[in-house]
């Protein structure tokens, strides 16, 4: 039965799904309102987006492909340069959460236009927020700019994502999800969008293990991490997105991996203060989310310990510390020594238990 009262509130964006979708992007650009755009993609995926400009012929403005991990400020710099020089009026991101992440700097500032096509499972894309560093401290920021006007979801365009990839990315929408479930302004719309979210990619993850080119699995998992990001994109971040950001900015980790690593001992430390939010997710592996993800993730083949990305054990110190500066809001009170065990815990790799 439900009671109570609760705030959702539904953010404008037009999203196109399915295979094949990318063969209407000049539809799209001109349904948002964009004449000529700017296309970025990371180095890794610069001739996509060079066949993506020949493909759209005069409605590409330009290519900059020059997107970097958890957004510099001096990449964003460059890239408004390139939009003002090249005379467009709107962006296209090719590519996942680096990519996205460029595009929503450059709209956040600039006003532009913003049309994502997404080819991993970020979800991001749907989000109204931004991280991004400089001088090695990250920050993020929510505004209603920063959000795309639209995304184009293109199962067929996930297919060659290597698997590694594949899994780590869908680790991390499902970290999105689950935070969204104890998030302070938590609601019962958002949160059964969680729980089918992860559903989505519990399911899709390790079909697409055993066959990458499954085209329904990547279809499954582009769903589920629709949802996942429209979660995040709702709700406040807590305790998990904060020291993944942290983590990432201070030491210029894998922006996926970290969170595919951190996930089930984030859950694990928040398991009993949350342990009513986290129920729904909770029955999806048995009872034990935290133990269940990591189970999840070690069948996939995902990274599972701190220390396989090259973080220090003496860095975890200076990690917790920054962590508990200007904390979230988060279901269990966020301590030093908390963080700390919780770090050591990832470090490790261990199978987490609740602290």
């Amino acid at each position: 039965m439900l009671t109570g009262s609760f705030i959702y509130q539904t953010p404008p964006l037009r999203v196109r799904f399915g295979a094949g979708a990318l063969g209407q992007l000049g539809d799209e650009i001109g349904a948002i309102g964009g004449t000529r755009a700017l296309i970025l993609s990371t180095p890794f995926q610069k001739s996509d987006a060079e066949a993506l400009a020949a493909r759209i012929g005069p409605m590409a403005a330009g290519v900059f492909a020059e997107a970097r991990m958890h957004t510099p400020v001096e990449v964003t710099a460059l890239a408004l340069q390139a939009f003002a020089d090249c005379g467009a009026d709107c962006i296209v991101s090719y590519g996942g959460g680096s990519t996205i992440g460029l595009g929503k700097a450059i709209a956040w500032r600039n006003n532009a236009l913003h049309l994502v096509v997404a080819t991993t499972y970020a979800g991001s894309e749907v989000t109204n927020i931004l991280g991004e560093t400089e001088a090695r401290v990250k920050t993020t920021r929510r505004d209603p700019r920063i959000r795309p006007e639209a995304v184009i979801y293109d199962p067929e365009l996930t297919l060659g994502l290597p698997v590694a990839m594949s899994v780590a990315s869908g680790l991390n929408a499902i970290a999105h999800a689950v935070e969204g479930l104890y998030a302070s302004d938590a609601n019962p719309v958002t949160s059964l969008m969680a729980v089918e979210g992860i559903a989505a990619l519990q399911k899709a993850l390790p079909a697409i293990c055993r066959n990458p080119a499954d085209l329904g699995a990547r279809s499954e998992a582009l769903y589920g991490s629709w949802l996942c990001g429209t979660v995040l994109g709702s709700v406040a971040m807590a305790l998990h997105h904060k020291l993944c950001h942290t983590l990432g900015g201070a030491l210029d980790l894998p922006h996926a991996e970290t969170h595919a690593i951190l996930l089930p001992h984030t859950v694990a430390f928040n398991a009993l203060a949350a342990a009513r939010a986290l129920d729904p997710a909770a029955r999806l592996f048995d009872g034990d989310l935290g133990g269940g993800l990591y189970d999840l993730a070690l069948s996939l083949g995902a990274p599972m310990a701190l220390r396989d990305l090259g973080v220090g054990r003496d860095d975890l110190g200076r990690i917790a510390d920054l962590a508990v500066k200007n904390p979230y809001a988060n279901p269990r009170e966020v301590t030093q020594g908390g963080i700390l065990a919780l770090l050591e815990a990832a470090w490790a790799g261990t199978r987490p238990t609740p602290l």
